[in-house]
C-alpha cells in the first residue's frame, strides 16, 4: 500500500518539470540563434570532453538509443561539425571527432549556456546556490532510489535513474 502524495510534494513537482521545461525552452532558443539544437549542442559539447568514441558510448553518455545518436551524428558530420574515423579495433565502428567547425560551435554553445546561468542561478547567493544544489541531491537520489526500486536496467540502471544522474556530469558544461 502507498502512502498518499502530499499537496505540497504535488504543488512542488509540478513547479519542477514547468521550470524544466522553460529552461530547456529558453536554451533552445538561445542555441536556434547559432544554429544548433539541444541535443546537437549536447553531443558537441560531450565531445569537447570525450572525443573520439563510439556512437554507442555517445549514446550512453548523453542517455539516448542508438539510433538516435545515429541520426545526430549523420547531421553533424553532413554539416562539417564531426568527423566519423575508422576504429583499427573495430571495423564496424567509428570513433566520433570534432572538426574545428564543431569545436567552434561547442564553444558558442557553452558560452550561450555560461550566460543563461549568469542571468538566473548567478544571481542567487553562494548559500542559496550551496542549498538548492543539496536539495537537487537529495531529489536526484529519491528518483534514483525509486527508479531501482521499479527494476533495474542495464548496469543496474533504468532510463529514468541514468536520465537523473547526468545532471551531475553535465554541470561542467
Amino acid at each position: 500500500m502507498t502512502t498518499p502524495v502530499s499537496p505540497d510534494a504535488l504543488r512542488v513537482w509540478f513547479r519542477f518539470i514547468r521550470l524544466e521545461s522553460r529552461i530547456r525552452g529558453a536554451i533552445a532558443e538561445r542555441l536556434r540563434g547559432v544554429d544548433l539544437s539541444v541535443p546537437q549542442c549536447d553531443v558537441l559539447t560531450t565531445l569537447t570532453e570525450h572525443e573520439g568514441v563510439s556512437q554507442q558510448d555517445l549514446a550512453e553518455r548523453l542517455y539516448v538509443t542508438k539510433g538516435n545518436i545515429s541520426g545526430l551524428v549523420d547531421r553533424l558530420a553532413a554539416a562539417g561539425l564531426v568527423e566519423r574515423r575508422d576504429l583499427p579495433s573495430d571495423r564496424r565502428s567509428h570513433a566520433i571527432h570534432l572538426t574545428a567547425s564543431g569545436r567552434r560551435a561547442a564553444e558558442r554553445g557553452v558560452a550561450i549556456q555560461r550566460g543563461f546561468v549568469e542571468e538566473t542561478l548567478g544571481r542567487m547567493s553562494a548559500a542559496d546556490l550551496l542549498a538548492f544544489e543539496g536539495q537537487l541531491i537529495k531529489a536526484r537520489d529519491l528518483v534514483r532510489e525509486a527508479a531501482t526500486k521499479r527494476g533495474a536496467g542495464k548496469n543496474g540502471k533504468t532510463q529514468a535513474s541514468r536520465k537523473a544522474g547526468k545532471a551531475e556530469t553535465s554541470g561542467s558544461k
